[in-house]
């Protein structure tokens, strides 16, 4: 099926060509900003870090420096890559997802008792990053198609339900749990753009609280049940499961309202464990303070804002879903990291989108990006569709001679 057919079936509303304007400037300034920012507090947050692991304060600067490029490659790249295609790559990107999920339990790189990843040489892959992207093509290009598709149970809700719920369930067996949540969060949040009624959407939240709860109690995953009593007061066990929790807590009070000033955290120098990676925010904090993280949190909320402007002028129902589940991706992800650090959820292990260190985390936020870009060049908006649906009318020389003269009367 080519692209022409693509569009027609996807019901598309906007030009022959594709596209009618320049992609979304803001967006693109956005993410530089947040891209560049985060490499700035990779290289703070890690100089002794990695200099007592690696043996040079610049190792996680290089690479995240690296990992950026290569992502500003594949976010112009997707950016001028019609999102139509992405229909046909669907398939593929989800067998090679799954592939990768059952993979890891067989050559999968063990860390703190987890089993996340896949070495493949000097290249770490993450499967449950890529699961987030296989599951946004998939209910975008699912539900897409037909508005009614979301009304039917068995037709509509379901399949989306079994595909979520199957790679869920293999990325909680890595053990993952903050992914998995995220991943289930974001196809409902889908469902929901897609017009799921708010019951199946409070029954699906509440669906993902027993099942945490339910797995917590068991024998297999007793330790999250540690995590969740312990969030609420991370001091009481400061040594064991609420150490990072705390330590987070204690560098944004350092920090303050305007904070230590840039490389001046104390919490960084091998207090707060990996400080680069999920807990990057509270050196945020305690550097830069209070406001530093308001300016933060503002440039995250300016970028979803624009994300789903564009969701919503998108030129057809699939790229609604797709713009709005990438929006959806960085939007629970920043809420789930602030969450963390600041003890109102138990640690999920959630990176910060654009700023914790990690080529795959980085690589899938520029591509949705790159996607939201392409998406932003063929939205259709009222006064467009009015001009086009109703031409001004050309008027004869006569007409104009007679308006004229009407005019100087």
């Amino acid at each position: 099926m080519n692209t022409e057919k693509i569009k027609q079936k996807l019901g598309f509303a906007g030009p022959p060509g594709g596209y009618r304007r320049p992609m979304d400037f803001t967006i693109l300034a956005l993410v530089t900003a947040l891209t560049i920012f985060g490499l700035v507090m990779v290289f703070s947050s890690s100089y002794y870090w990695s200099l007592n692991t690696r043996g040079t304060p610049y190792y996680f600067l290089t690479h995240q420096a690296l990992y950026a490029v290569v992502g500003f490659v594949i976010m112009m790249t997707l950016a001028n890559f019609d999102y139509h295609k992405l229909v046909k790559w669907t398939p593929i990107v989800m067998v090679f997802s799954l592939a990768l999920l059952i993979m890891v339990f067989f050559v999968g790189l063990t860390v703190n008792n987890a089993t996340r990843w896949i070495a493949l040489g000097p290249i770490t892959l993450m499967p449950g990053e890529i699961a987030k992207v296989a599951v946004i093509m998939f209910v975008a290009a699912f539900l897409g198609q037909k508005k009614e598709t979301i009304n039917r149970f068995f037709k509509g809700i379901m399949p989306a339900v079994v595909v979520t719920g199957v790679y869920a369930g293999l990325i909680i067996a890595q053990p993952n749990l903050s992914t998995a949540v995220t991943l289930v969060t974001i196809s409902l949040g889908m469902m929901f753009l897609a017009g799921l009624k708010w019951r199946w959407i409070l029954g699906g939240l509440g669906a993902i609280f027993a099942g945490v709860v339910g797995l917590s109690f068991s024998g297999v995953y007793s330790h999250w049940m540690t995590r969740i009593t312990d969030f609420s007061d991370p001091f009481k066990n400061a040594l064991g499961e609420g150490f990072q929790v705390a330590q987070s807590l204690m560098a944004l009070g350092t920090g303050g309202l305007f904070g230590l000033g840039l490389g001046k955290s104390v919490q960084k120098n091998l207090y707060l464990p990996e400080p680069m990676n999920d807990f990057i925010l509270s050196i945020v904090g305690e550097e830069l303070g209070f406001v530093g993280i308001v300016i933060l949190l503002t440039v995250f909320m300016i970028y979803i804002y624009k994300s789903f402007n564009v969701a919503m002028h998108a030129p057809d129902r699939y790229g609604l879903l797709l713009a709005g589940g990438f929006a959806l991706m960085i939007a629970i992800q920043v809420a789930f990291n602030v969450a963390v650090i600041t003890a109102s959820m138990p640690p999920t292990g959630i990176a910060l989108p654009f700023i914790s260190y990690g080529g795959n985390a980085l690589w899938i936020c520029m591509g949705g990006a790159g996607v939201i870009l392409n998406i932003s060049r063929q939205a259709v908006y009222e006064d467009e569709e009015k001009s086009e649906a109703e031409p001004e009318p050309v008027k004869t020389r006569a007409e104009e001679a007679e308006e004229a003269l009407r005019y100087l009367k």
